[in-house]
């Protein structure tokens, strides 16, 4: 945890960019990283809104709930695969962002039909969340020290554990029905988890950016495309769960 290039996001820690060496060839750039994060988006997009357009035809959670359990494991299992074969990621990271579509597409309507324009609430908060954070980056208002990753780190470890803890428990029929309401626990609680998983977009801009410096090569682009997209998808359900919670109290 006290490494250098040490990210919570478990696609950008600090072993990502060991054994990959310095590009012989073509090296990895920014705008590099940039493009391919691009094309990523769109594959999701693109697989979001037909499970959209399926749940809005249908109006049946049933309807898209397949597709959703599919893109959920088979993303997993690209994401996996993505993170202990690098070399893989121009091939297995699109996969990846087309199965996770498919998940964003059926939950994302399906919060839409009970809480109107709550899919672009969303959205937008988190583009302009990744908007702002960047510009704070560059601007050096965020400063990256180590304290700052390790709290970081800390802090996710610690909400994944806890999600993982609700899990196994629910399976007992016990379930945290105060964190996971809509009263103000529930609501500072995801507040909280948001604004975790905004900093760690900090912690990836600043691995890719370390990356690049370390001349790593080209295919760390898709990968490093890759791991921000997973850092994205968390925060936009988040923030979906938030704006869920917060719509709910009205």
């Amino acid at each position: 945890m006290a490494q250098l290039m040490r990210t919570s996001n478990p696609a950008l820690n600090e072993q990502a960019f060991q054994g990959a060496g310095v590009a012989t060839g073509e090296a990895m750039t920014l705008q590099g990283t940039v493009n391919k994060t691009g094309v990523l988006l769109i594959c999701a997009i693109a697989t979001a809104a037909y499970t959209w357009n399926v749940f809005n035809r249908t109006q049946q959670p049933d309807s898209v709930m397949g597709l959703a359990i599919v893109g959920g494991i088979g993303g997993f299992i690209a994401a996996l695969v993505t993170i202990f074969k690098k070399t893989w990621a121009p091939v297995t990271a699109p996969i990846y962002a087309l199965l996770e579509g498919l998940v964003l597409g059926g939950i994302s309507a399906m919060f839409e039909m009970r809480f109107h324009g709550i899919a672009i609430q969303a959205v937008s908060l988190t583009f302009g969340t990744l908007v702002v954070l960047l510009l704070a980056y560059r601007s050096g208002l965020i400063p990256v020290t180590q304290k700052f990753k390790m709290g970081v780190v800390a802090a996710t470890g610690g909400i994944a554990l806890f999600y993982l803890l609700s899990i196994v428990l629910g399976f007992f029929g016990v379930h945290f029905t105060t964190i996971n309401g809509s009263g103000p626990i529930g609501i500072g609680f995801s507040v909280v988890v948001v604004i975790v998983a905004s900093l760690n977009l900090v912690l990836d801009f600043d691995f890719i950016e370390s990356g690049v410096r370390a001349g790593a090569p080209k295919y760390m682009e898709w990968y490093a495309a890759f791991g921000l997209m997973v850092t994205l998808i968390w925060l936009y359900f988040e923030i979906l769960r938030l704006l869920s919670k917060l719509r709910s109290r009205n």
